[in-house]
């Protein structure tokens, strides 16, 4: 990523940031790592980093993670590469909790925590932990770094004998003392240690009459350190078991050196995950003090940022009690750039470098205090100017090194680049410092960057009301108390309500009455014109969007009605074929009748009469049959719609299905306009007119088989839900699909966790809830649970 200028970090206060992650490292290697981290450029590497912070954040909560403090073994694993090197056992100790710890996180990973943190678990699928290695050292090396008694056969006796000598010598010792006590050979203070050895202390004018070596004298001269005679020889053996102790511990570390000496790359990947989950644990700690979450990332460069907050402000302000005012900047359509405006110390310069320094901290994989509902894109430059930079040893003034930075802005700048200009313009005189801004952001504006500029430029206010790309926003200003509330507004442009601070500082009357004379009338009219036009514009906006609404909900409503009259104009045409078809059939019927009616009129010779009343008949039959046929032809054969005429004529291989309804078939060959379908066992040969298209017939399996998909189904169903990020629409039918999956496997208690944020979710959820009428309870673990940000439910 382009970064302009170097210090970028320090303007934006990212390294302070980076900081406090280092702080929340549990070792030193850790907080180096933390220290380096670099925003991602590719959208895959900053998801999957933002996923791995947060499902550490959700172990936080509901499991514990079994992170804890290491030491850096870089200098242990080096030396052990020497051939014949012997590691300490401190070295030793160090490379045992490492690998303690890497065994514990292995163990984490269960296959419930595997499903329930996919991400974090990726983090160690490349690696496999060879518990051998551990054991080795577990059988040589205590929990508290202590060679172990039973480390060797050898070692156990010595140590063994040791125990036996001491207790030897502590029995001899004791009778000694109580022996010279006696005889007043011994000062008040018994005995001491003098060269690793147990002695007594005898006054000088005694020490002619105790047996043994004289180790040292007191500086008086008065007392002499004796070592009697009776333990010299225990001691001795003492020494020399403790002697063979050395060599014995040296011998076992030797081999155990030689043991681990193959698998120095393989303890090196081990402690490079323990350094990697040492960040994502920081990224996720951090994360929770900040009440930070993972929002929504983009591809493509965005900014849509809701409820959001400048991590660090929030930090202070917690610590002191304080809220800290949310803001929303939500950049719609082709709105790239926004122009703030508004009174100083209203938030201005706050808000720019809260989006510069929230954007950072997504692309690094950071977790920020905004709703999850948030969206960032991403960006490959991110360019600033912020503050004075002049210069005595670069002779740059503080317009020309806003200059500079203008230049490096337009030599680089694209529609991936995201800019953060403070006082845009200003340094020089405002008509032609404003000028000079305006023909820069015309030209960024042109490159389709994204940026927030920050002014108090009339021109510049006027620019983005008038230009496609650039919106006005203000921060808005109490006029009853006379100070700043902190908050955006997007749309409109901000005065800077300079007089009306000024008089609240206290400063004189009579001054800033020449001072409003001074300004003129045009500089007030032009901003008031300018809030008009914005204030008359969205209106505008809003009740075109709101008749934009409306025509869509018209359009639906109106698609609906034809619907709606087409399918009762195809019923009612069905009812009249079903009657019709009823008086024909019953026609037919009544045919035995009529034609006995015939008989007895030709037997009575009465020919004619005969003749007409036939007729008479068979034209209504006639005339039934074309009604019958017509409306047959009305509804059967209509003309196909779109759907239909998508999948196109009938074909070999095809379902089918009567168009009068019946049973589904395939169609096995087609001769001209007709068809040969087989319908179960049968074969027929049908009209090519009659057939319509029809789904494939469902497969229905025996119980056995029934009965072993269902169990797999229910082992599948995890009884946790997590549609934090999720849109409301999205995460209502998710939802849904959930509770039923639960009914069906037969799950009582479910967790569905969705968040704190405004509430929608939350709300969302326990409306799509109440619609069961198998749900029992709903409500809310303990804060320290999850809170409000998860659903508990139980299933009756």
């Amino acid at each position: 990523m382009q970064l302009e200028p170097k210090d970028l970090y320090e303007k934006l206060e990212f390294d302070k940031v980076l900081d406090l992650l280092q702080e929340e490292c549990y070792g030193e290697l850790g907080a180096a790592r933390a220290a380096k981290i670099v925003p991602e450029t590719q959208r895959f590497q900053a998801e999957r980093k933002l996923t791995e912070t947060d499902e550490y954040r959700i172990s936080l909560e509901e499991d514990k993670f079994p992170m804890t403090n290491y030491e850096n073994t870089q200098q242990e694993l080096k030396r052990l590469e020497i051939v014949d090197f012997v590691l300490p056992e401190e070295g030793l100790k160090k490379i045992n909790t490492q690998l303690r710890l890497v065994k514990a996180i292995f163990k984490f990973f269960s296959p419930q925590r595997q499903r329930a943190y996919p991400t974090l678990f990726k983090v160690i699928k490349g690696v496999d932990f060879d518990e051998q290695l551990g054991e080795a050292i577990d059988k040589v090396i205590d929990e508290e770094g202590n060679i172990r008694p039973d480390a060797s056969p050898a070692l156990g006796g010595i140590r063994r004998a040791i125990g036996s000598k001491t207790q030897e010598l502590e029995r001899t010792f004791r009778k000694l003392i109580t022996k010279y006590r006696n005889a007043g050979y011994l000062s008040d203070s018994v005995e001491s240690i003098r060269n690793g050895r147990r002695v007594l202390t005898v006054p000088a004018e005694h020490k002619r009459k105790m047996r043994g070596i004289i180790h040292d004298e007191s500086t008086t001269g008065r007392t002499a350190y004796i070592e009697p005679e009776e333990v010299i020889e225990i001691n001795n053996d003492i020494f020399d078991l403790y002697t063979d102790e050395k060599k014995e511990i040296y011998r076992i570390l030797k081999e155990l050196s030689t043991t681990l000496r193959p698998y120095i790359d393989v303890m090196r990947d081990y402690q490079d995950l323990i350094v990697e989950f040492d960040v994502i644990q920081a990224k996720a700690n951090l994360a929770q003090k900040m009440k930070a979450y993972k929002p929504i990332l983009k591809a493509e460069p965005t900014l849509g940022i809701q409820m959001g907050k400048h991590p660090l402000l929030y930090l202070k302000n917690k610590a002191m009690g304080k809220e800290v005012v949310p803001f929303d900047l939500q950049l719609f359509g082709k709105n790239r750039m926004l122009v703030v405006s508004g009174p100083n110390a209203g938030g201005k310069s706050i808000l720019m470098k809260s989006v510069g320094l929230m954007q950072l901290m997504v692309q690094s994989g950071m977790l920020v205090p905004a709703d999850e509902i948030s969206e960032f894109g991403m960006f490959e430059r991110i360019f600033a100017d912020i503050g004075d930079q002049q210069s005595i040893e670069d002779d740059l003034s503080t317009y020309s090194s806003r200059l500079k930075n203008a230049k490096t802005f337009l030599d680089h700048a694209d529609e991936k680049t995201l800019l953060l200009i403070d006082e845009f313009g200003s340094g020089t005189d405002p008509k032609i410092g404003g000028a000079i801004a305006e023909a820069v952001l015309h030209e960024l504006n042109r490159r389709e960057a994204f940026g927030i500029i920050t002014t108090h430029y009339s021109n510049l206010k006027v620019y983005a009301f008038k230009t496609p790309g650039i919106v006005n926003g203000s921060m808005l200003f109490s006029h009853e108390e006379l100070s700043p509330t902190y908050q955006l507004k997007v749309g409109t442009p901000g005065s800077s309500f300079a007089f009306e601070i000024a008089e609240k500082t206290g400063f004189d009357k009579r001054l800033l009455s020449y001072a409003r004379k001074r300004t003129g009338k045009n500089e007030k009219a032009t901003d008031e014109l300018l809030v008009d036009l914005q204030r008359d514009l969205q209106v505008t906006q809003d009740k075109l969007k709101d008749l934009e609404e409306r025509e869509g909900k018209l359009q639906k409503l109106i698609k609906n009605y034809e619907t709606l009259h087409k399918d009762l104009e195809y019923q009612r045409k069905k009812f009249k074929l079903t009657q019709r078809e009823q008086e024909l059939q019953l026609t037919a019927q009544n045919n035995k009748q009529i034609e006995n009616l015939i008989r007895e009129i030709r037997e009575e010779a009465n020919l004619e009469k005969a003749k007409k009343l036939a007729e008479t008949v068979r034209k209504k039959r006639e005339a039934k049959a074309d009604q019958v046929k017509d409306l047959r032809e009305e509804i059967y054969y209509r003309a196909p719609t779109a759907k239909e005429a998508a999948k196109g004529g009938i074909k070999v291989g095809d379902f089918v299905k009567m168009r009068t309804g019946g049973a589904t078939g395939k169609v096995e060959a087609i001769n001209k306009k007709k068809a040969m379908v087989q319908m179960g066992m049968m074969h027929l040969e049908v009209n090519l007119r009659d057939l319509q298209h029809a789904n494939a017939p469902l497969e229905v399996n025996a119980t056995k088989s029934v009965r072993t998909d269902t169990a797999q189904s229910m082992g599948e169903f995890v009884p946790k839900l997590d549609i934090r990020g999720m849109r409301l629409d999205e995460a209502v039918q998710t939802v849904e699909t959930f509770v039923d999956k639960a009914l069906v496997s037969g799950h009582g208690e479910l967790r569905i966790i969705h968040g704190k944020g405004t509430g929608a979710l939350r709300t969302a959820v326990r409306r799509k809830l109440r619609e069961y009428r198998s749900v029992m309870n709903i409500n809310h673990p303990k804060p320290e649970a999850g809170g409000d940000g998860v659903t508990l439910v139980e299933l009756g």
